[in-house]
C-alpha cells in the first residue's frame, strides 16, 4: 500500500520534500501538502513588494497550480495535532497519516512588543509588507529605525536589506527632511556566524551612512511621543520604525506537546522527533542552524532522503549537513551573496562574495528555479 505522507505547512520545506516524493516514489506515496494560504512568496518578495519593486499578483506561486503526481494540496487550517497517532484536524476536515512532516514555520508576535502595533510597522508579513507599499510614499525623512525585536528571527540579513532598500528608495525622492537610518539588532554582530560576512555588511551601510548597533533591544514604542524604549534604559527618537517582530511557534503545535521551549527538538541528522514517523523542518525546530528558507528546503530533501530510503531501499542517507546560500540585498542593482557550512566540520565555516549584477543574475536564477521545480 502507498505510503500516506502529510505535510503541514507549503514553504520552502513542504514545496521541497513534496516535489522529491513526487518526483522519486510517486507510486509508493499518497502526499497531502496542507497549508491555510492559497499561495507562496519568497521572502525576499515581500521587500520588492514593500518597495514597490513588484505588483503582489507578480511573485505570489498559486498552490492550485501543483500538478504532481500523487500529491493533494489542501487550502486548510490545522486546529489540531496528534504527533502520538499521526493525526491532524483542519477546519474542514481530519487526517490520519503513516509519516507526519510538520513544516508549519515560526509565527509573527507584534503584540509582544507593546507599542509596534499602534506606532510602528512590521514587513516580515505579506499584509505589513503591503500596508508600508502604501506608506513609505509619504514618508517625510527624519529618523528612520529598522529593530530586530526577538532572538531568533528568519532570513538574518533581511533587516540590513531593509535598511539597504529604505537607503536607495529615499535618494529617489524629495523629501522635506534628510533621511537617518539605525539598524538595531539583540545579535553581537551582523551575521554571528560569519566575521567576513558581517564586516561586508558593515562596510555596505556605511557606504550609506547607515549606524549599527548590536546588542540593543528595543522593549516597547510609544506612538504618541515617537520614541522606542531600549532594555538598558535608554531611548531613541523615531519618525519611522520597522520592526522584524518577536517570533513563535504557531499555537496549535505548542498545543500539541512538540515543542520543548518554544520549537520542536529534533534529530539534527534526519529531523526525526521524538514520536515515531513524526518529523519537523524548517522554522519550528531548535536544530541548530540559521531560521533561513534555504535551510529549510535542505532539511525537508534530507527528510525525502531517510523516506526514499526507506520505501525504495538503496544507500542510506547520509545525515544533514547544514550548507546554505543566501542572497543579500545590497542596494542599488548589486547583490551579495553568503555561504556557510554548519555541521560538517568541528565548527561552521562561512564564505562571502561581494555585491555585484552577477550576483543580482544569480539570485534571480535562484528564484526562477524553484518556482519552475515546485510549480511547473
Amino acid at each position: 500500500m502507498p505510503l500516506d505522507v502529510v505535510i503541514l505547512g507549503a514553504g520552502f520545506g513542504g514545496l521541497e520534500l513534496t516535489t522529491r516524493l513526487s518526483e522519486e516514489v510517486p507510486d509508493d506515496v499518497n502526499v497531502t501538502l496542507i497549508d491555510q494560504n492559497d499561495s507562496f512568496l519568497f521572502g525576499f518578495s515581500k521587500l520588492d513588494v514593500m518597495f514597490g519593486r513588484h505588483p503582489i499578483d507578480s511573485v505570489r506561486m498559486r498552490y492550485a497550480d501543483i500538478a504532481k503526481p500523487s500529491v493533494e494540496f489542501r487550502q486548510e487550517r490545522v486546529t489540531a495535532i496528534d504527533p502520538a497517532a499521526k493525526r491532524v484536524v483542519t477546519d474542514r476536515a481530519s487526517y490520519d497519516a503513516d509519516v507526519l512532516v510538520i513544516a508549519l514555520g515560526a509565527d509573527l508576535d507584534p503584540g509582544a512588543t507593546p507599542g509596534l502595533e499602534e506606532g510602528g510597522y512590521e514587513f516580515y508579513s505579506v499584509a505589513g509588507a503591503e500596508r508600508l507599499r502604501d506608506v513609505l510614499p509619504s514618508f517625510e525623512g527624519g529618523a528612520a529605525v529598522v529593530a530586530v525585536l526577538g532572538p531568533f528571527f528568519k532570513c538574518p540579513a533581511a533587516p540590513f536589506e531593509a535598511a539597504l532598500m529604505l537607503h536607495d528608495f529615499m535618494s529617489t525622492r524629495p523629501a522635506p527632511k534628510p533621511t537617518t537610518i539605525k539598524v538595531m539588532s539583540p545579535m553581537g554582530a551582523a551575521i554571528p556566524i560569519s566575521p567576513v560576512a558581517s564586516a561586508g555588511i558593515l562596510a555596505t551601510l556605511a557606504e550609506r551612512d547607515i549606524e549599527f548597533f548590536p546588542e540593543t533591544i528595543v522593549t516597547s514604542l510609544d506612538p504618541a511621543q515617537r520614541v522606542a524604549s531600549l532594555r538598558d534604559g535608554g531611548t531613541v527618537p523615531y519618525d519611522l520604525f520597522l520592526g522584524v517582530p518577536v517570533h513563535k511557534a504557531p499555537a496549535v503545535v505548542e498545543e500539541s506537546g512538540l515543542t520543548v521551549d518554544g520549537w520542536i527538538p529534533v534529530d539534527p541528522a534526519t529531523f526525526a522527533t521524538e514520536f515515531p514517523d513524526v518529523y519537523a523542518v524548517g522554522d519550528i525546530t531548535s536544530a541548530p542552524v540559521p531560521r533561513v528558507g534555504v535551510m529549510a528546503e535542505g532539511e525537508a530533501s534530507t527528510v525525502a532522503d531517510v523516506l526514499v530510503h526507506r520505501i525504495a531501499g538503496g544507500a542510506s542517507p547520509a545525515p544533514f549537513q547544514g550548507i546554505v546560500t543566501c542572497y543579500i540585498e545590497s542596494g542599488g542593482d548589486r547583490v551579495a551573496r553568503f555561504e556557510a557550512d554548519f555541521l560538517t566540520g568541528p565548527s561552521p565555516t562561512s564564505t562571502y562574495t561581494e555585491a555585484s549584477v552577477e550576483m543580482a543574475a544569480s539570485k534571480k536564477e535562484f528564484g526562477s528555479s524553484r518556482r519552475q521545480r515546485w510549480f511547473a
